[in-house]
């Protein structure tokens, strides 16, 4: 149907039955519509189509359902379907709600400490320190190579070719990013499942990076991460010892997740 023929009558019925879906997942509606800062009688007066919101509570109703405006003229499956990194509909079933679902709980955001073997010196680890943010429903990751590493390569090392950036989606028992660098130049594939730990802090798997086989370098290795939250200060003074280091460098529980002494497999 053409915009020009909807009604606001339409429009009503379009964002109550697009609020019902989204709202559906919540056990309460009266908690729903205190986290919104809403009436209850007035939510149920959108839920039922019979009212509409104004612009700026749209704006946060979008926001909090982290949905756009098009509520208001599309059923919000369809909404949802072209959001997020990977937005078409050929993969929606298979990646794109998977990528729409990494909660803080299971993956929060802020900033993380990792660790893993060099690549390229196999008496040799890596440290550094990546940032994992929140852009509505999308998980992303963030972080720079170490400059040396980027010497060692032939690479420029100035932060525009140091960057690298990645999206991060849900699995079965963990997390998986998909990490590049600028213009897609390198990239890599990480897998995170939480450990337990004493603060419940530590994340194991490995990454894979994607060059060619070369005897006298690794493509795998196993990976750590420590969460570190949302301390900028404590990021900075971690990240001043990022790139090669010792094993004995690390502390000892990221010495055991690394089974230093075990072939990856």
């Amino acid at each position: 149907m053409p915009l020009t023929a909807r009604t606001p009558a339409q429009l009503r019925n379009m964002f109550g039955a697009n609020l019902r879906t989204l709202s559906a997942k919540y056990p309460s509606i009266s908690a729903l519509a205190r986290d919104l800062g809403i009436n209850r009688t007035q939510f149920n007066r959108y839920l039922s189509g019979e009212s509409f919101p104004r612009p700026d509570v749209l704006a946060r109703m979008c926001d909090f359902f982290s949905v756009d405006a098009r509520v208001l003229l599309e059923p919000v499956d369809q909404v949802a379907r072209s959001t997020g990194p990977i937005s078409s509909a050929y993969l929606h079933e298979f990646m794109g709600s998977a990528i729409l679902k990494v909660s803080e709980e299971d993956f929060p955001s802020g900033f993380y400490q990792f660790a893993r073997r060099s690549f390229v010196r196999d008496d040799q680890y890596v440290r550094g320190i990546v940032l994992i943010k929140r852009e509505g429903s999308n998980t992303f990751l963030r972080g720079y190579e170490p400059k040396i590493a980027m010497a060692m390569q032939g690479i420029p090392a100035d932060p525009s070719a140091r960057e690298y950036r990645g999206f991060v989606m849900q699995i079965e028992d963990g997390v998986a990013a998909t990490v590049a660098r600028r213009n897609g130049m390198t990239a890599s594939f990480n897998y995170l499942s939480r450990v337990t730990s004493f603060q419940n802090n530590f994340w194991v798997g490995y990454v894979a990076r994607t060059v060619r086989e070369n005897s006298s370098s690794n493509r795998m290795a196993r990976l750590v991460y420590e969460y570190l939250g949302n301390n900028t200060r404590e990021a900075l003074a971690r990240a001043r010892h990022a790139g090669f280091c010792k094993l004995d460098d690390l502390i000892p529980f990221q010495q055991r997740l690394l089974q230093p002494d075990d072939v990856f497999r």
